[in-house]
């Protein structure tokens, strides 16, 4: 007997306008299963990698792609917890902490960046130059007025206010902060005196403001007068944020831009970027990392995860320059696809 409940579903299920225009697939025909894959880390490369998510989902519609911007150091917790499907970092975790990952552990370097010192000087004009016992002396406490005889020496036709230098430092743990004074410990000029270090997390011996990731250091020094921090120089251009000149390892004053960042990769060997040799290298670069796991317990999740990274190291690297990243030397990425061999 035919009742008037299954004559109405009957009537649903044929018209597909039951709960949102859902239908029942056609006999014989399977529905595709949406991939889920999750990432969390690095603040860095974020705009970069929801750049790549974005448009690799776009004829993908069987892929699902989500990324938590939590900081680096957050990101590789997650990472070694099990927690997320890849982690994002700038900065490398130690061997321990990668040979504890049950699973085992895969980076691929997949783009690259400098890290600019921006600042808001209100009314000044110039092209300030910071040397780099002048830069590590204002990140560690020693230089505290903009008018200091050192950096006056290094900027003589500048006229530099008398106010006080309002340093910006990243609240969470972050491979910004790691890369920074990473630098700061390999290029020496004085870190070394403060014993504080390098790491996703320091206890800064200057009196700091803190933000949580590089956008929000960016907007703290916009709003605040005499300020002067470090971020991804993406950021910084975004907002139109003037960037000191650096010294380099070379002692050439050296203003933040692709082409310099691109000198520094090129010059620095097995992805060591901390203080890159060479005239025309900015000193402060570095890779950005994905963390993958060797083993995925769901072969259509490995699958889809590696294609993506190939995608982002070939395609994707056409978003880098607009970014404000490095767009990685063909020789570089064609190395890090390598890397995806260990991955199943």
């Amino acid at each position: 007997m035919i009742t008037r409940r299954d004559v109405l579903l009957k009537s649903l299920l044929a018209s597909g306008a039951a709960f949102g225009g859902w239908a029942t697939p056609r006999l014989g025909v399977q529905a595709e299963e949406v991939v889920s894959i999750r990432g969390a880390g690095s603040t860095f490369a974020a705009p970069l990698y929801k750049k790549w998510i974005d448009a690799f989902q776009q004829d993908r519609k069987q892929v699902s792609l989500s990324y938590d911007v939590v900081g680096s150091g957050a990101g590789v917790d997650r990472f070694v917890a099990g927690a997320v499907d890849f982690g994002a970092t700038d900065v490398l975790p130690s061997d321990v902490m990668l040979a504890s990952v049950k699973r085992g552990a895969v980076p691929v370097p997949v783009t690259a960046g400098i890290i600019v010192l921006a600042y808001n000087l209100p009314g000044f004009k110039g092209v300030l130059k910071l040397p780099r016992d002048v830069y590590s002396g204002i990140f560690g406490g020693r230089i505290t007025q903009w008018s200091d005889p050192q950096i006056q020496k290094a900027n003589p036709d500048l006229s530099l206010p008398h106010r006080d230098i309002a340093v910006v430092v990243r609240q969470d743990s972050s491979g910004t902060t790691a890369a920074f004074t990473r630098h700061l410990v390999v290029a020496g000029a004085g870190w070394h005196a403060n014993g504080t270090g390098d790491g996703f997390e320091i206890d800064w011996p200057a009196a700091a403001m803190e933000a949580r990731g590089n956008e929000g250091v960016a907007s703290k020094i916009q709003q605040s007068d005499g300020s002067i921090g470090y971020m991804e120089y993406g950021f910084a251009k975004r907002l139109g944020l003037p960037m000191a000149t650096l010294e380099n390892r070379a002692g050439e004053f050296v203003e933040p831009s692709e082409g310099a960042g691109k000198a520094a990769l090129l010059a620095s060997e097995n992805f060591f970027t901390a203080d890159p040799p060479g005239d025309g290298s900015y000193p402060i670069a570095t890779f950005s990392w994905l963390l993958l796991y060797k083993k995925y317990t769901d072969p259509k999740k490995s699958s889809a995860l590696k294609d993506w990274v190939k995608w982002g190291l070939t395609t994707g690297q056409t978003f880098a320059s607009g970014l404000g990243y490095i767009p990685l030397p063909p020789e570089t990425a064609a190395y890090a696809e390598h890397f995806l061999e260990a991955v199943s």
